[in-house]
């Protein structure tokens, strides 16, 4: 069984997502947990949001046990990025890109 979580179109980049996201991957979903809470990141925070979130949906939608469960992919890619510009020296203007990232996790009992 497979369950997952998306978060479509969170502020942040998909580069620093992926570096809790290497993180937790593997690992069962209580100890991804507790690793997540220590970290100082705005993505942690983020991340284990949508984690919870997947659990909600195993436990509620297919009865699964908590133990049981484990981050079986877990990955963010990128949403579209808004562009905004930037006043500089000499009447110049400069492109300021804001990433945003799609974040899916999944889990599985296996």
């Amino acid at each position: 069984m497979k369950v997952s979580a998306t978060l479509k179109y969170a502020r942040i980049s998909p580069q620093k997502c992926r570096l809790i996201m290497h993180v937790i991957r593997g690992n069962e979903v209580l100890h991804a947990l507790r690793t997540i809470k220590f970290m100082p990141q705005k993505a942690a925070r983020i991340i284990a949001k949508v984690l919870e979130s997947a659990v909600a949906n195993a436990e509620n939608n297919f009865g699964a046990d908590l133990d049981d469960l484990k981050i079986s992919q877990a990955y963010a890619d990128q949403a579209p990025t808004i562009k905004r510009f930037r006043a500089r020296a000499r009447g110049r203007g400069t492109r300021i890109l804001k990433r945003n990232s799609h974040i899916t996790i999944e889990l599985s009992d296996d």
